[in-house]
């Protein structure tokens, strides 16, 4: 293990130290979940690459449609179930934010999302052998919006992608997808 992140990451390892520093958890357990974070980055400040080490940091956006009653979902071929969208991390992105926000537009098919500036929830979930050298995700997450009228289209990496009602969400989906949505909806309200 290098102290240093790889040159061609090192902006990805600022941008993610300053993100987490400056972010706080809603609660104790996201603030735990945070520090969490940041030990992985100081123990192997790789862990902003899927190149990294086996437990890395990902990105992911949640779309909500502009009124806020719809979600966007898209049904990943890897997982079999509805999740938002997300991966990881690129070394031409330019931020965290600008990884979500890639992310987002590749697998909707979206031409644009308006895209808050800050993480509204970070998350940490294990993943099955079909992942290959991935163990676990740490995933820092943002909320975006889609314009009035956004059609959706599947990208390679899903099998289909859908509105939803808030209120009438997939049987098959993550299963933190719920906690995820009370916590943008409650990101709206506060507005």
């Amino acid at each position: 293990m290098s102290p240093h992140p790889p040159p061609e990451v090192r902006h990805l390892y600022d941008d993610a130290l300053a993100t987490l520093l400056s972010h706080r958890g809603h609660n104790d357990g996201q603030e735990a979940l945070r520090r969490g974070f940041l030990r992985t980055l100081g123990d192997d400040p790789a862990a902003v690459s899927k190149a990294g080490p086996p437990a890395h940091l990902t990105v992911s956006c949640l779309v909500l449609s502009a009124d806020a009653t719809q979600v966007l979902l898209h049904l990943h071929a890897k997982a079999g179930m509805w999740l938002q969208f997300g991966g990881h991390l690129e070394q031409g992105d330019a931020s965290l934010r600008a990884g979500a926000e890639r992310e987002a537009l590749e697998e909707s098919g979206l031409e644009r999302i308006d895209l808050l500036p800050d993480p509204i929830d970070l998350d940490r979930h294990q993943l099955g052998s079909r992942f290959g050298q991935c163990r676990e995700h740490l995933d820092v997450r943002y909320l975006a919006f889609a314009p009035v009228g956004a059609q959706p289209e599947s990208s390679d990496e899903s099998e289909a992608v859908a509105w939803f009602p808030i209120e009438g969400l997939p049987d098959n989906m993550g299963a933190d997808l719920p906690r995820l949505i009370t916590v943008a909806r409650a990101v709206v309200n506060r507005g």
